[in-house]
């Protein structure tokens, strides 16, 4: 298979990111969590569509102890993370194949953490989701930035290692979920670049430039350094 998508079947994703962004898993369930609960939305059902290893659904079950979990991965190298968590209890239905193709269910909530920029056709796979669900939580990586594209090299260095085939900016990725027919209901900054566990070293080293640039305005200090990400629930159209 020579296509954009082998990398998650031949193995190369798993050489390249061998534990599949697990550090940030907790971070990311708290996110969600947060945002459900500002808006008092309590699921009995939560799916994550490209849940990677599992971890993330892991987490959120210690909050919503009621409820059910379901996530789904095209990729065969996860399934030995499940395998995992399936050993430890882990209370989570895994299912390997294309969500839209295998999917029958709607969920209360189904969340797409850094999915939607790995992905071929994203219009057409946001269109295709709505109606899967009532409520969307999008993770969305800022990749786009007066810092990256001056740079080059780390645009070329996310799509490389990490598959990212579309960037946004903040105003980009609304919009995005605008045209393919989605009502953003919240959106906030994630603060990603001081406060994920994944960060590098060279991001931790910049915290403090970034902190004065982000007291000052934050929407420029995003547009301007880079290293964010947007967390946004929303709901389809009526």
């Amino acid at each position: 298979m020579n296509t954009i998508e082998s990398r998650y079947y031949d193995g190369t994703y798993l050489a390249e990111n061998p534990d599949w962004d697990r550090k940030d898993s907790t971070w990311k369930a708290d996110l969600v969590r947060a945002i459900l609960s500002d808006f008092k939305i309590l699921p009995s059902t939560v799916c994550e569509v490209g849940c990677g290893a599992g971890d993330i659904l892991i987490h959120l079950r210690r909050y919503y102890p009621n409820a059910k979990f379901y996530g789904y991965d095209i990729s065969p190298s996860v399934v030995l993370f499940w395998e995992q968590h399936n050993e430890e209890g882990g209370g989570v239905e895994f299912q390997l194949g294309n969500f839209h193709e295998i999917n029958v269910v709607k969920y209360d909530v189904l969340l797409m953490l850094d999915v939607f920029e790995h992905v071929r056709d994203p219009f057409s796979f946001l269109e295709n989701s709505k109606r899967h669900a009532t409520y969307f939580v999008f993770h969305i990586p800022l990749d786009l930035s007066v810092s990256t594209i001056l740079r080059g090299y780390p645009l070329i260095n996310v799509r490389k290692k990490v598959g990212h085939l579309h960037y946004y900016t903040k105003d980009l990725a609304l919009t995005m979920l605008f045209e393919t027919g989605y009502e953003v209901l919240a959106w906030r900054y994630t603060n990603a670049s001081l406060n994920s566990p994944h960060r590098s070293l060279k991001t931790r080293l910049a915290a403090l430039p970034r902190r004065l640039v982000y007291a000052v305005n934050k929407d420029f200090g995003v547009r301007l350094l880079g290293g964010e990400t947007l967390l946004v629930l929303a709901k389809p159209l009526s």
